[in-house]
């Protein structure tokens, strides 16, 4: 499938508009920097399911997620799943030292990235200092992600596991988003499991335990935390 290409405009005003710039990569920026920079990219749309790149691919362009939710992944030799990760706005996506992409990513809904052409961008962080940090720190964010990604999969119980994605997964959505014990959870359930290394199986026997014992209650589009110290306690065992 080909996704919708929007291209911004060189009298446009989407950087300096744009909702997560805060987040993202660009907050580091001064106004005269976003207009030059906001001329680098284009706006890309994405249907749901529509792959953003490959794993393997040739890495051509650098991604910075604006709305919406990807999930991050790798197939195993035997042909299995492994979602290493899950992409909210503000993320910064696309750099390696390969050349090559490490993990592919797909759109979990519609979502709308800036595209940055490589060498383009690359020419201009060269002069940016400071735009190299803030780099740096979004892959020092995305290093400590993945290693708490790796203390998740060593936890013994789906009950552990499972506790603590939501309390993660929450924290994530607080960045961006402010306080709520509604926890939206735009990934299916085979997702989820992809992430956690379980069984769909073992993910809803879960959610439905929990929701028996009164610790959550499934709602539309996600959960909501009626005891979260119960699940806070889940996850520290």
């Amino acid at each position: 499938m080909k996704a919708s290409v929007v291209t911004i405009e060189p009298n446009g005003h989407f950087c300096s508009d744009c909702a997560v710039r805060d987040f993202a990569v660009c907050s580091s920026l001064d106004p005269a920097e976003l207009r030059e920079f906001e001329h680098l990219g284009r706006r890309v749309l994405f249907d749901g399911g529509e792959t953003v790149f490959s794993e393997e691919d040739s890495t051509t362009s650098f991604y910075n997620l604006l709305d919406g939710v990807m999930r991050l992944y790798k197939l195993l030799p035997d042909g299995r799943r492994q979602i290493v990760g899950f992409a909210l706005p503000g993320d910064f996506l696309g750099m390696n030292i390969s050349g090559r992409h490490n993990f592919s990513a797909d759109a979990i809904g519609g979502v709308t990235v800036c595209q940055f052409a490589k060498a383009p961008f690359g020419r201009f962080v060269e002069s940016r200092p400071h735009l190299l940090r803030r780099i740096n720190e979004l892959a020092i964010r995305e290093l400590s992600q993945a290693r708490d990604h790796m203390v998740l999969l060593g936890r013994r119980s789906a009950d552990e596991k499972v506790a603590t994605f939501l309390l993660a997964w929450r924290e994530r959505l607080f960045l961006l988003k402010g306080a709520s014990d509604t926890v939206q959870l735009p990934m299916s359930r085979q997702d989820i499991a992809d992430y956690l290394g379980l069984t769909i199986e073992t993910v809803s026997r879960t959610f439905t335990k929990l929701e028996r014992h009164g610790v959550i209650e499934i709602v539309q589009g996600g959960i909501s935390l009626l005891d979260p110290a119960k699940v806070e306690a889940l996850a520290a065992a």
